[in-house]
């Protein structure tokens, strides 16, 4: 009982352990992997890699019609995508995934 006491002593006049998110932003950890930002269609050469290595079937390339569907709701951001691109055509950005209210499939084009 004692040190139960002592426990609950300690924590009431110590800082909490948690963050009051909205308002204060924590600073990714150091390995943070964050979220797939763009897929460079200039450097892309559609070698269909970023597919082939994709472990939940995220990205879609098809290259007749040279188009990239990416679905971020499948993707569990491993990186193996970003690590294996040799073109170094796809970017990722050390930041949170933010919330969504609706599911989107983001769609790039090569133009050329």
């Amino acid at each position: 009982m004692v040190r139960m006491l002592l426990n609950i002593l300690k924590n009431l006049f110590s800082k909490p352990a948690t963050v009051r998110h909205p308002f204060i932003k924590r600073e990714p950890f150091p390995e943070h992997r964050g979220r797939i930002l763009v897929f460079d269609m200039e450097k892309c050469d559609l070698c269909r890699d970023c597919e082939r290595l994709c472990p939940p079937a995220a990205i879609k390339v098809d290259p007749e019609t040279k188009t990239i569907t990416y679905d971020p709701f499948k993707c569990i951001y491993c990186h193996v995508c970003v690590e294996n691109c040799l073109q170094r055509a796809i970017k990722a950005e050390p930041d949170y995934q933010p919330p969504a209210y609706q599911k989107q499939v983001v769609y790039y084009k090569l133009e050329r």
